[in-house]
């Protein structure tokens, strides 16, 4: 204590704050496009392979450190879309199905998700190690066969632990509050990045209360306030843009002794490929959100 003492006096003295170490790191949230429960079986009928290629292509020229995905898909012939992204970028990956608990007994949601070959759920990817993970499933409140989950993974990073949770909610607000809840809980005084479709709009009451009184950081609004920053609605096949309202968010809860702060956030996965049969395509029908993070120990 006394040398830290003295290191601080004789930075005051000659001037000048104590160092104080920073990291970046880059945080991507995306809703990847799956082709809905049937395209199990029927085949590529909606370029889901190219899609999957134009997203790994972005991503890989965005380097982000951490990647929250929603509708992540598995399926015999596709793989695990999640895993095959992580594999190929060279990232840890975890994924937690949501529709084996269609009926909430999870052994006849496998049953079920197995004959139609077709599940889907968020992951995070990560090039940080995961040290532990969990899954937890959200209220029903409004839509009783809609099953959503909260996907929490524990990354050890050069700083300390930093809590990932990636997330997909329907309408219901009440998945919304239960997901901060849980986020708040876990994380506890280290740093967090809640990262998901909420399907709400941030007018919303309940998009609105994570900033306003549960501490969190809207990393897109943060600095760029008049900005659009629209992920939804892209009809995968438009000729143009056809999104209309944000639904996409990377949220920041700042730790206690390491803190997070937002120091750019942009739209990304925005941009339609044309293939050779003269067809025009995007990534998905959202929009992805890239936050750039600044931390400080």
């Amino acid at each position: 204590m006394r040398t830290i003492g003295v290191a601080v006096a004789a930075a005051l003295f000659l001037g000048c704050a104590p160092a104080v170490h920073a990291d970046t790191m880059r945080v991507v949230s995306f809703n990847l496009f799956h082709g809905g429960p049937a395209s199990g079986w029927f085949g590529d009928g909606q370029d889901l392979e190219q899609r999957f290629e134009m997203a790994l292509a972005e991503l890989r020229t965005l380097e982000p450190a951490v990647v929250g995905l929603q509708e992540a898909s598995v399926a015999v012939g596709r793989g695990s879309v999640a895993g095959r992204l992580a594999d190929a970028l060279g990232l840890h990956h975890v994924f937690a199905p949501a529709t084996t608990r269609v009926f909430g007994i999870e052994t006849i949601g496998r049953l079920v998700t197995t004959l139609i070959n077709f599940r889907e759920g968020p992951a995070i990817l990560t090039r940080y190690p995961i040290v532990a993970h969990a899954v937890y499933t959200l209220p029903r409140c409004a839509k009783l066969l809609d099953p959503r989950v909260l996907l929490h993974a524990e990354l050890r990073t050069p700083w300390g632990p930093l809590h990932a949770f990636s997330v997909h909610t329907s309408h219901d607000a009440c998945q919304v509050e239960r997901a901060v809840e849980l986020v708040r809980e876990r994380a506890g005084g280290a740093p967090a990045i809640l990262m998901g479709d909420f399907n709400h709009g941030e007018q919303s009451t309940v998009i609105a209360a994570l900033t306003r009184s549960a501490g969190f950081i809207d990393a897109f609004r943060a600095v760029r306030p008049g900005a659009p920053g629209a992920t939804v609605w892209q009809r995968p096949g438009a000729p143009d843009s056809t999104v209309t309202r944000r639904a996409d968010y990377v949220f920041v809860h700042p730790g206690a002794t390491v803190a997070l702060a937002v120091r750019d956030s942009r739209v990304v996965l925005d941009q339609p490929r044309r293939l050779a049969g003269g067809q025009l395509i995007w990534p998905s029908d959202h929009y992805g959100v890239l936050a750039e993070l600044e931390i400080t120990r």
